[in-house]
């Protein structure tokens, strides 16, 4: 078989992987916080004895988008968004630290402050339990305080502070589960000060549908390109071996 037929399949193969990140892409439009994956390929040129003409197509580590999304206000107390490049520090089921930029919260029945998908938030002292019964709000330096039933303005208790961070660039990366967590080699983060909370709203997916839909229409094109050099070189083989069938 042709080699040609070879390097045009890899590269196949990776548009392929392209669209796929692109339709994950599209269907989390309205996903709060969701951050577009970024797939990334490269040319690597094939070594051997023969001229150097041919280049495979690999990927390279899959990164995401960081800006940030809209804004949407909606005015519950529970809802949160961060400023800047701050991200809200949560605790998974192995007791590990991931972060979210997804500040939809809630309050479980047995008191604990939790994402929408029911991961504790993580406080200055670990997780944030609120008293039952209590009317929640946070402020912009990320100071949650609570108030009783039937207790005055004047009675609100801090409970705790939201953990929020700031980190390195290119220093988290996106797990399955859509949460984010630390490269190997980055440092332990520090609450961050100087990340302001807003109140009563929510950022939005930063995916653009219509740049997504251009580009899911060209890895389309890019694909049928790579097809139609398979199907040339198959065409190219199946001559030579008439031609040498004669002979």
């Amino acid at each position: 078989m042709d080699r040609m037929i070879y390097t045009a399949l890899s590269g196949a193969k990776q548009i392929l992987d392209q669209q796929a990140a692109v339709s994950n892409n599209l269907a989390n439009a309205s996903t709060t916080a969701f951050k577009a994956q970024v797939n990334m390929y490269r040319a690597v040129p094939v070594v051997g004895q023969e001229t150097q003409t041919r280049a495979f197509t690999l990927a390279s580590t899959p990164g995401a988008d960081m800006k940030a999304g809209p804004l949407s206000y909606t005015g519950r107390n529970l809802d949160v968004a961060l400023q800047g490049n701050g991200w809200l520090a949560v605790q998974m089921p192995d007791g590990s630290e991931a972060y979210t930029r997804a500040g939809s919260l809630q309050v479980s029945p047995d008191g604990q402050l939790q994402t929408s998908l029911g991961l504790p938030v993580m406080g200055d002292g670990g997780p944030i339990g609120i008293p039952p019964g209590s009317t929640v709000s946070i402020g912009t330096d990320g100071t949650v305080t609570a108030r009783g039933p039937g207790e005055a303005a004047n009675g609100l208790a801090q409970v705790g502070k939201l953990r929020v961070v700031t980190p390195p660039p290119e220093g988290l990366a996106r797990g399955d589960d859509g949460y984010f967590r630390l490269r190997p080699g980055v440092d332990p983060l520090q609450q961050d000060p100087n990340v302001r909370v807003i109140s009563g709203a929510l950022e939005g997916s930063n995916v653009n549908p219509v740049e997504s839909m251009v580009e899911m229409i060209a890895n389309a094109r890019r694909f049928e390109m790579q097809m139609k050099m398979i199907t040339g070189a198959d065409s190219n083989d199946q001559r030579a071996n008439a031609l040498l069938s004669n002979n």
